[in-house]
């Protein structure tokens, strides 16, 4: 008898400990599957959506599935952690209730995860976009447009899970409308930043990568952000300007230019002969004509004046490149080849000098012995 039920109360005890813990092994092993599988699910579903478009297959393939492949990777085990918990029998109903808000809250956020990816500025969207309806949108117009979308993204993201918590953001939206007034005095310089940044974007005085000059400042234009463009001067410094201050500057976008100018005197000494000065007037002149790198429409080489120690040859012309460097080497190309004109000609380059002349005659030599003498 004692046997029998020391058995039963084996048996009791057995079945209570797997009743506990069969639901917790069962539960793992469903966190377990997805766990492992959320990667064949995620390919499971590309697979499809390509089978549903194929019209849209390579942009399926490159450009709208790839940012949604990580939060659909992390859905799939959010959803095996999901599945797991309400297969667990001791959940009450507030407690299962509660997991489910969280679990849509959660979806919510993955979801916008998924478009927040999208509309970032690697994303080839935009270059689909571009292509597909043929816009010219340059490099300083998608980042802005990007981090619009973003907010946008985010706003939403937030309101849809506020409301799934039961809360109304009415009251919320009525509380901004009346303190309005004040977040907008206090937020002045922010929003004239703003509309200053959306004035560059549509009028576009510049581009990323461009040589721009403004009053206060010149450098290469980084990047325009919602409150101010950045740019990198030449000094290698980053400048932030305010956007309300760059849209009321004239600007100057270097850049544009077709040609860059030269322009420099040539000084020679006052005992050249006019011939001479004729034929390197002449001869530089065809030297700047001839030259591949020198634009040829706009040639200046003329006698231009009496300096007070120099006879003055003006040189003004311009060349193809606009770049820095190339422009600097174009030039340094043409005084080397002056300087060999004036070598052929024996022309010397005037430097800076003064001739003195006195009235009365400086003491002579034998003056000075005299003096000398005296004393």
């Amino acid at each position: 008898m004692v046997f029998t039920d020391a058995v039963t109360f084996l048996q009791e005890t057995m079945q209570a400990i797997i009743n506990v813990w069969q639901p917790l092994v069962i539960a793992l092993l469903i966190v377990l599957f997805f766990a492992l599988s959320k990667g064949y699910l995620t390919r499971l579903i590309r697979f499809l959506l390509l089978r549903i478009f194929p019209r849209f297959r390579e942009d399926i393939k490159n450009s709208y599935f790839p940012p949604f492949e990580m939060p659909l990777r992390l859905f799939f085990l959010l959803l095996g952690i999901f599945l797991a918990l309400i297969y667990l029998p001791f959940l009450t109903e507030r407690m299962e209730a509660l997991v489910i808000d969280i679990f849509r809250s959660v979806a919510i956020v993955i979801v916008g995860w998924g478009f927040y990816n999208l509309t970032a500025v690697s994303s080839h969207l935009f270059e689909n976009i571009k292509e597909r309806f043929q816009l010219d949108v340059d490099e300083i117009v998608l980042p802005f447009l990007s981090k619009i979308l973003r907010v946008v993204i985010v706003i939403l993201v937030i309101s849809i899970i506020v409301r799934e918590w039961g809360y109304d953001i009415s009251g919320l939206v009525a509380g901004l409308g009346l303190g309005g007034l004040a977040f907008a005095l206090a937020a002045q310089e922010a929003l004239s930043n703003l509309f200053g940044g959306l004035i560059i974007i549509t009028e576009r005085p510049f581009k990323a990568g461009d040589w721009i000059e403004t009053n206060h400042v010149e450098g290469v234009v980084v990047e325009v952000s919602f409150r101010s463009t950045r740019v990198r001067t030449f000094a290698q410094g980053l400048v932030t300007v305010p956007n309300a201050l760059m849209a009321r500057e004239a600007i100057i976008n270097w850049s544009e230019m077709g040609k860059r100018r030269i322009m420099f005197k040539l000084g020679v000494t006052y005992t050249t002969p006019r011939v001479k000065v004729e034929n390197c007037v002449r001869e530089i002149k065809q030297m700047l004509e001839n030259h591949p790198d020198i634009h040829p429409d706009t040639i200046f080489v003329r006698f231009d004046g009496f300096n007070e120690s120099s006879l003055d040859i003006l040189l003004y012309f311009f060349t193809y490149s606009i770049r820095w460097n190339e422009h600097l080497a174009v030039k340094e190309d043409v005084n080397f080849k002056i300087m060999e004109i004036l070598e052929k000609e024996g022309v010397s380059v005037a430097f800076p000098s003064r001739s003195l002349y006195f009235e009365t005659p400086l003491p002579q030599e034998e003056d000075k012995g005299l003096s000398s003498d005296s004393e």
